[in-house]
């Protein structure tokens, strides 16, 4: 195929109470951004379920607040099953489009939820999906921690795609372990919308010498039900999420954004060569690598609370 192609990165506020509607808001604007040529597309962390951005969940130290537990149902039932018709109506976008997908979804297994990066195929529908190794902060009450089994690398046509989390980023060693795997297109899906957070794409473009995309929301409180209890307050045109999302090629170069302005689809064209030409003087895991003094070691095997043995 062409060593060029366009990407996109989606820069949108989600439906954070109704992931059905968010789900037919991303699928519409997956349909936009590939009439506009994009064959690769970025949205934000949690597009569907939500980033409950501002909220306690009623949990002061030592105290659990019925309030709290009833905020928790109410994220918990808005989160999506990956065989749910969430998935569905996106899978069918992609198919239609022939595009490959990366968006940030609130995933519901059992009673604990995950903030997950989903991968989907034009033509094989869902295809992998990483959960979240380290949840930054409060996020630790809400979600559960993912494990070394859903850090995957894709080889695609358009080349090797992964996904790296929001505070992920800034965790060396799952940084390397994504290195290792030859990521060319390291997606960042993220609610970081603070200035520092662009001069981390840059840094990581350049370590890792790969394509970095990054899509964060654009949202207000307006977005969120009227009783959600946010340390923001009220106001609906209170801007919660201000965006920020960018494209940077492996040499650091900033393509596109980032850009605060509001909902809107960043493109950018990615010349697939750029990563061997930035390779030529830094490998971080090949001639630039010193693994005599440095080596790390990654657990990939799935952490199950309980192991059943003898079952057919």
């Amino acid at each position: 195929m062409s060593q060029s192609f366009k990407a996109a990165v989606i820069q949108a506020a989600s439906i954070p109470a109704d992931s059905l509607a968010a789900a037919r808001k991303a699928a519409d604007l997956v349909r936009e951004a590939a009439a506009a040529g994009a064959s690769l597309l970025v949205f934000p962390e949690a597009f569907l379920g939500g980033y409950p951005k501002g909220a306690s969940f009623g949990t002061p130290v030592g105290m659990r607040k019925p309030q709290g537990r009833d905020d928790f149902r109410a994220y918990h039932a808005a989160a999506i099953d990956l065989d749910g018709p969430e998935v569905d109506i996106l899978a069918e976008a992609t198919a239609q489009t022939g595009v490959f997908l990366v968006i940030g979804v609130i995933e519901r297994d059992g009673g604990t939820v995950y903030c997950t990066a989903l991968f989907f195929d034009g033509e094989k529908g869902l295809i992998a999906k990483h959960r979240k190794l380290m949840p930054t902060g409060a996020e630790r009450l809400i979600w559960g921690f993912g494990d070394g089994s859903t850090l995957p690398v894709i080889d695609t046509p358009l080349g090797k795609i992964g996904a790296v989390i929001c505070w992920e980023n800034y965790m060396p060693m799952l940084r390397m372990a994504m290195y290792d795997q030859g990521i060319a297109l390291y997606c960042a899906p993220t609610a970081d919308d603070r200035d520092g957070w662009a001069s981390t794409m840059q840094h990581i473009a350049l370590e890792g010498r790969c394509f970095v995309l990054s899509s964060c929301q654009h949202i207000t409180r307006g977005a969120y039900p009227a009783d959600y209890d946010c340390a923001l307050g009220d106001d609906p045109e209170t801007v919660l999420m201000r965006g920020g999302s960018m494209i940077v090629d492996p040499l650091g170069q900033v393509l596109a954004g980032p850009d605060y302005s509001g909902e809107t689809i960043l493109y950018a064209d990615i010349d697939r060569q750029q990563v061997v030409r930035g390779k030529y003087d830094f490998d971080v895991v090949g001639h630039y690598a010193r693994p005599d003094v440095f080596n790390l070691s990654v657990n990939v095997a799935p952490q199950r609370a309980v192991n059943r043995q003898g079952e057919e």
